[in-house]
């Protein structure tokens, strides 16, 4: 309130006058708005709705901030937050506004316990005993207090000799006592990185930085740490608010502008996958691998999607050298599903079988590997029969058009009358097979049961269903030579 002696009282507007009032009555708060806030904070407090509390509590240490009490229940709050800082601050003031409140006392050293700061907490507990010798957890626990100091001695050995397990295993004990020490889960964390596990230390370090907060180092090391598992949009997450802290940081900038391009570069492989443009997909899968050729999970995400673009691309050779040195890498159902997918369009369907099943040993309910199994199988069988694709010599993707035009060209090879003798009899089988394929590959219905792995045209359906659906040379058998007649290919 010494501000308000300065002001210039002859130059005072109206508005200014409001403000000060405000200002005057903000501070200056009434006992009976201290309790309103105290029994709304209590009533929020009571139903769980800890941050409503929390705001009421606020205003009840600005009404009146000489009441320890209001101290106390803010402290509380704060402590049921786990907000760890704030409540040894109220903690502290409440036992400076009165130093007899053993409640308190206990309520910080519980906070110390929950830090691993034993010996403040031990000094706490102790305090408590001698003001309250029956209380049952400041006894319980100030007999414990030396049993915790020593394991974290013995914690900090272990990982000095290099026993890394050791340590882990006893700093999760602790940290069952201690859950808000940050010291604790960061050498954990250290202990989890020695051991190559690398998702525990990320946990464990995102911890960290939720208790200290502001931690440049913190944001840094995280970023490295996924951007090693290959998580690289996570990564740029993190260094981002590294730059928020200190936008030229030594060590965040030069790796946020690494790790920027690339995950805008795998980024664009999504996307033109999406879009179908393998092409690009493929190229933007290049830059990511001239940019990074170390980090060997990013690496392993450049391949993969080099695998996957190039087989949808139906360069299939190229695709299975990716799709190798991704799984080199890693093994990966998806990835051991697009190097199957490419074996199928090289038309080594028990390769391609084998590989699905290794796909599905890694992840037994993954639904495209148990399709692609089943249409590989059901391919196998039918490339042991007629494959209408090849008798016209047409990829699987040819649209109507280009099947109708070289239809047209095969049949006029082919056509019987152009041969004579066994060479005639040569031709009839070849123009009864591509008529064949025109018959099942311009019809959607049919061309989508040959693809699923069924011939429509099939012997056997033939006898299951019969009729002249099922053989579409039923107009050449009209006695004699099927053809005793010319055709127009039109």
């Amino acid at each position: 309130m010494d501000y308000l002696v300065n002001i210039n009282w002859n130059k005072i507007t109206p508005c200014l006058v409001l403000l000060v009032l405000e200002i005057v009555l903000e501070y200056c708060a009434t006992p009976a708005e201290v309790n309103k806030h105290l029994e709304l904070g209590r009533d929020f407090l009571a139903r769980g709705q800890l941050s409503d509390a929390l705001t009421h509590y606020h205003a009840a240490v600005e009404g009146d901030p000489h009441n320890y009490l209001t101290y106390f229940k803010r402290g509380t709050v704060y402590y049921a937050l786990g907000k760890a800082k704030f409540a040894l601050q109220d903690f502290t003031k409440v036992l400076e506004l009165k130093s007899d409140f053993t409640s308190a006392q206990l309520q910080r050293a519980n906070v110390y316990l929950k830090l691993a700061q034993y010996r403040e907490a031990k000094d706490d507990f102790r305090q408590v005993t001698y003001a309250d010798p029956y209380n049952e957890e400041a006894i319980a626990q100030y007999h414990k207090i030396d049993e915790y100091i020593e394991e974290m001695m013995l914690v900090e050995a272990y990982y000095r000799g290099g026993d890394h397990r050791a340590a882990a295993e006893l700093a999760t004990r602790l940290l069952e006592v201690s859950p808000w020490s940050a010291q604790l889960r960061q050498l954990r964390a250290e202990c989890y990185i020695a051991m190559n596990d690398l998702f525990s230390a990320v946990s464990d370090i995102r911890s960290v930085n939720r208790l200290q907060q502001d931690s440049t180092d913190g944001y840094y090391r995280l970023a490295t740490l996924l951007y090693q598992l290959g998580h690289v949009s996570d990564a740029l997450k993190e260094v981002r608010e590294c730059l928020k802290l200190d936008p030229e940081h030594k060590k965040c900038f030069p790796f946020y502008k690494k790790i920027k391009k690339v995950d805008k570069l795998l980024l664009d492989c999504e996307e033109l996958s999406e879009a179908r443009d393998y092409t690009k997909c493929m190229s933007s899968a290049e830059k990511v691998l001239k940019i990074e050729d170390e980090v060997s999970l990013v690496v392993f995400e450049a391949k993969r999607w080099l695998c996957s673009c190039a087989t949808k691309d139906e360069q299939y050779t190229e695709a299975l050298g990716h799709c190798a040195g991704a799984l080199a890498i890693k093994q990966d159902a998806g990835v051991l599903c697009d190097r199957a997918d490419a074996l199928v369009g090289l038309d080594m369907f028990d390769d391609a079988i084998h590989m699905y099943k290794d796909a599905l040993e890694l992840d037994e309910g993954f639904q495209r590997a148990k399709d692609g199994l089943s249409r590989a199988q059901k391919l196998q069988k039918q490339s042991e029969q007629r494959d209408y694709y090849k008798i016209l010599g047409v990829k699987r993707t040819a649209n109507k058009q280009e099947i109708t035009k070289a239809y047209r060209k095969a049949a006029q090879k082919w056509h019987p009358d152009n041969y004579q003798g066994d060479e005639k009899k040569v031709a009839e089988k070849k123009f009864i097979d591509i008529a064949a394929a025109k018959e099942v590959l311009t019809d959607p219905e049919k061309r989508a049961q040959f693809d699923a792995g069924v011939d429509p045209l099939d012997p056997e359906a033939q006898r299951g269903g019969g009729g002249p659906f099922n053989n579409p040379f039923h107009h050449f058998q009209q006695g004699g030579s099927p053809f005793q007649f010319k055709f127009h290919f039109n």
